[in-house]
């Protein structure tokens, strides 16, 4: 299982935020290469968890065998875009304001998300997760509100038996890290100088290489669970990406290429695609991988990614639409896939037959993703900003 945390860049005008990928901090031009990158993994996302049906928990057997890493490379892109949005605001802009403009950002998606996740649980029953008969209505319905709220749930609230901190919608975990670093933030992080986030990146570093070199699995799989396993790996790939984005857009290093966008697009699609490395399911050569991507090889596909900020053509276009539906593709796809995991495993589908219904279940979640994005959540955040923001005369 895995998550990503996906926020996006600024609209370039008032007119053009309204529709961005990001209303609700408007005024700056747009990193439409990167928005793209951010709808291209969360793709590759939804293909990893697709064929996790058919890999009966062996690291070896999966295809689109790294695509965990998605969550790592979305941390990454996060900490850029909410230095390059709000580094220069403060001083304009309060705490108050800043955590009001996340919420607006990220909220909505996460009620739809939960709210997806309630009405197909009972759908989902069977050998693969027995718990779901037994859970009373009035449990999985405070499940879901629990849900909306994004807070972490302890084991006693597990309706499913996978130890997730939200059963209904797992990779939702990977939002509260968001959340989490959002908040250090805005209370610590942006008054940092580059040297002291140079010393904390330093040390985020050393901790994601202990999980990856170290761990059980000598991977990054993990985060999800609400105890000090789970909780140890979420931090440590929350961490170093988060800084090293802050980082990357604060020193000002791009790389410029005409087909950035291409070019960015195939090295993340391969690092995500790659077989399991090893000749064992947990040989440390694929956690050295795992550290290689996260430490070297994402900086650069978002530094080449960034440097080409005036991209225009085709490409552009292609970006645009990967980016706007980045988040709610992923926010919403899983529910589909627990259903597709538990009729598939349930009742031993040949691949023959699972495969064509795994492509027919992409389209789906790329269709619900994009009539989310319009009918709800593009809607649902320019309405809060009007009613939220007018105040604060913004």
């Amino acid at each position: 299982m895995s998550g990503a945390s996906l926020t996006a860049t600024p609209g370039i005008t008032s007119d053009a935020a309204a529709t961005s990928t990001d209303a609700t901090a408007p005024g700056k031009s747009h990193y439409v290469v990167l928005d793209g990158l951010r709808g291209v993994a969360a793709l590759m996302v939804v293909l990893f968890h697709t064929f996790e049906a058919y890999a009966d928990g062996d690291p070896t057997r999966q295809i689109i065998n790294h695509g965990y890493l998605a969550v790592d490379f979305f941390f990454l892109l996060s900490g850029f875009v909410i230095a390059y949005a709000y580094d220069d605001r403060w001083g304009r802009m309060g705490k108050r304001e800043f955590y009001l403009r996340r919420l607006i950002r990220l909220q909505p998606m996460v009620v739809l998300g939960s709210l997806v996740g309630a009405a197909l649980f009972y759908l989902q029953a069977g050998e693969l997760f027995p718990r779901i008969a037994a859970t009373p209505v009035w449990q999985m319905l405070l499940v879901m509100l629990l849900g909306c709220t994004l807070l972490p749930l302890p084991k006693q609230f597990d309706i499913r038996g996978w130890d997730e901190i939200h059963p209904l919608n797992g990779p939702a975990w990977s939002l509260f890290y968001e959340y989490v670093a959002n908040m250090a933030y805005a209370l610590v992080l942006r008054r940092l100088s580059a040297r002291a986030l140079t010393v904390f990146a330093a040390l985020a570093a050393a901790l994601l290489l202990e999980v990856a070199l170290l761990g059980p699995r000598r991977d990054l799989i993990g985060g999800w669970s609400l105890d000090a396993a789970g909780v140890h790996v979420g931090f440590a790939r929350l961490c170093y990406p988060f800084l090293a984005g802050m980082l990357l857009m604060r020193s000002g290093w791009r790389l410029h290429h005409r087909h950035a966008f291409a070019i960015s697009a195939a090295l993340l699609i391969v690092a995500l695609a790659l077989p399991r490395l090893g000749d064992t399911p947990h040989h440390w050569t694929n956690g050295l991988y795992d550290a290689g991507c996260v430490l070297l090889l994402f900086p650069l596909v978002v530094a080449l990614g960034a440097g080409d900020k005036a991209a225009t053509g085709r490409s552009v276009r292609i970006a645009r639409f990967f980016g706007d539906l980045s988040f709610p593709l992923y926010i919403t796809h899983y529910p589909l896939i627990y259903v597709y995991t538990a009729w598939v495993v349930d009742r031993k589908v040949p691949p023959r037959i699972g495969v064509p219904v795994g492509a027919a279940l992409v389209v789906a979640a790329v269709a619900m993703a994009y009539a989310s994005l319009k009918l709800y959540d593009e809607p649902l955040r320019r309405w809060l900003s009007r009613r939220l923001l007018r105040h604060l005369g913004r």
